[in-house]
């Protein structure tokens, strides 16, 4: 069985920093990409930035030179840091990962952290 364990949410003023930590576990061949989406309340959840495993990412239009994706293949983590955080950054943010059984390939989730920013 496949985990994803994300950690780092909380309450952060505008204009502050947050760093958002998901550690993958479980019985897989390998994790291919990963990353990281949101999902503000009332709105569909939508791609915030995602990381390839030879190290490719890429990122939302909204939060491209703020945010930064990178990945400890080793380890199976992914962290998203974010800077200069807004408003509309506010929501749940959700850990994915694509993982390779050997076979066939599947998406996993992890439960969600908030990210609130206030004004």
């Amino acid at each position: 069985q496949v985990q994803l364990v994300e950690s780092g949410g909380g309450l952060v003023q505008a204009g502050g920093s947050l760093r958002l930590s998901c550690a993958a576990s479980g019985s897989i061949f390998r994790f291919n990409a990963m990353g990281w989406y949101r999902q503000a309340t009332g709105q569909q959840r939508e791609l915030v930035a995602r990381i390839s495993s030879s190290g490719t990412t890429n990122y939302a239009d909204s939060v491209k030179g703020r945010f930064t994706i990178s990945r400890d293949n080793a380890q199976n983590t992914v962290t998203l840091q974010m800077n200069s955080l807004q408003p509309e950054d506010t929501g749940l943010y959700y850990c994915n990962a694509e993982g390779f059984s050997g076979i066939s390939n599947r998406a996993y989730w992890g439960q969600g952290t908030q990210v609130t920013v206030s004004s």
